[in-house]
């Protein structure tokens, strides 16, 4: 990797970070690059994974010319991955070509009335769009791919954003006999989304530590009052938080509370209620949102202490180291290679022997909050058999460690308790390595 690429946008990324208090993370001053700032950023990250990742993952799926085609307001899902800041949309119809050459090298064509620039070679511009199909045309028959990639899929919506019409339109302007070279690039977009180049690396973690920041904010005596304040006033106050920090979330933030007396049975899917928060509440949230190109999802727990108590319970401290045990478990599992249905498999082995009682539904993260990559679980379904359980796992890929244990609380005359948990983390093809922590101790609301 260049130096002269990286070296810069570290330098624009060098913000203060988060304080660190006693393990819980506080804001440490405006690390949130202004709208503005962010742009030189974000292309400099495409243009090193231009230069780094689409020419190994063109050649590793065997596509010689990938094509992303687009109308405005009807984009191709991965369209915006792949286009330079600020863009808005694909204005009128944009046609972008990946040529992968025979030293390996890509060129990154487009065929648009409005020529998008670098990182981009424009091959034609103008207003007529039957020109625009026939000089797309053109440019496939002067490059000759024997693998053309459409995206096409039955499998992961992220790579079946090629509409009807355009494909129509493709077709009309193929030379002859090219239809029969027409490939699914389902696994080139895939592999695209979910692999994150080493300056997406280096800046994940800062923007995970926002998200654990701002829940520290909201699990406080600065956003809660024990008798008054509601579990909406304080997803409210999460989502208007990162809205502040122009941050947007990708969906509305969810906070619920567990109350002593009120059932939670060893086998039930969900245990929470929402309304107005009081002392000795067992708090969770979820929360999410994008910054940099980069999606967080995070779920963390928090308590309401009573009249007089000093401390957290001993038994939702064990709770909570319960729910970590079970993280322990599912990130042990990860093996480059292994799929998603098979880590699945060998955690629920793993927690059943080790007596805990789990669900695994774990997650890709990175341009999209569920992104596409290994499925271990959902939250409904433990059978392993849902999409995306047979995608194998890949190196500098990253993921949301979903799920929940759950552990009698003597506290509360044994009732069950539901410790839910999402934490953000790398998988290196070695180790998953949490990219901001993870929480081991509780949010006490004082």
């Amino acid at each position: 990797m260049r130096l002269s690429l990286i070296a810069p946008l570290l330098c624009a990324l060098a913000v203060p970070a988060m304080a660190f208090d006693q393990g819980r993370e506080v804001p440490g001053g405006d690390a949130v690059l202004a709208p503005r700032e962010r742009v030189a950023v974000e292309n400099r990250i495409l243009a090193e994974r231009f230069e780094t990742l689409l020419p190994r993952l063109m050649a590793e799926t065997r596509i010689d010319l990938w094509l992303v085609l687009s109308r405005e307001y009807a984009e191709d899902p991965v369209y915006f991955t792949l286009v330079p800041q600020p863009s808005h949309a694909a204005r009128r119809t944009t046609l972008l070509a990946f040529h992968r050459k025979a030293d390996g090298s890509v060129d990154r064509l487009v065929v648009n009335r409005y020529p998008l620039g670098e990182p981009y070679t424009s091959v034609w511009s103008g207003g007529d769009l039957d020109a625009q199909w026939k000089a797309l045309g053109k440019l496939i028959a002067d490059r000759d791919p024997q693998r053309i990639g459409i995206n096409t899929s039955r499998q992961w919506p992220v790579a079946d954003g090629l509409s009807h019409a355009l494909h129509q339109r493709l077709v009309e302007v193929l030379p002859e006999g090219y239809a029969s070279r027409l490939v699914s690039a389902e696994d080139l977009v895939v592999r695209w989304i979910e692999t994150r180049s080493a300056t997406e690396k280096a800046v994940y973690p800062q923007v995970v530590a926002l998200a654990r920041g701002v829940i520290s904010e909201a699990f406080s005596t600065r956003v809660i009052t024990p008798g008054v304040t509601t579990t909406d006033d304080v997803a409210w106050y999460i989502r208007q938080r990162f809205e502040s920090l122009g941050l947007p979330a990708w969906f509305q933030p969810d906070v619920n509370f567990q109350r002593q007396g009120q059932a939670c049975e060893r086998d039930s899917d969900f245990c929470g209620a929402e309304g107005v928060i009081l002392p000795g509440d067992v708090l969770h949230t979820d929360v999410g949102f994008c910054y940099l190109k980069l999606c967080t999802d995070t779920q963390e727990m928090g308590y309401v202490p009573r009249l007089g108590e000093d401390d957290v319970p001993a038994g939702l401290k064990a709770a909570l180291a319960t729910g970590n045990r079970w993280q322990d478990l599912l990130t042990s599992q990860f093996r480059t290679g292994r799929t998603g249905s098979e880590v699945l498999a060998a955690t629920r082995t793993a927690s059943e022997k080790a007596g805990i009682v789990s669900r695994t539904y774990t997650h890709p993260l990175g341009f999209f909050g569920h992104s596409v990559g290994p499925t271990i679980g959902m939250w409904d379904d433990q059978s392993g058999r849902t999409d995306g359980g047979q995608w194998p796992l890949h190196p500098d890929t990253a993921y949301a460690i979903e799920g929940n244990a759950k552990a009698q609380v003597p506290e509360w005359g044994g009732q069950w308790v539901q410790i839910k948990l999402e934490q953000s983390a790398l998988f290196d093809g070695r180790r998953v390595q949490y990219l901001a922590g993870r929480q081991t101790r509780w949010h006490v609301v004082r």
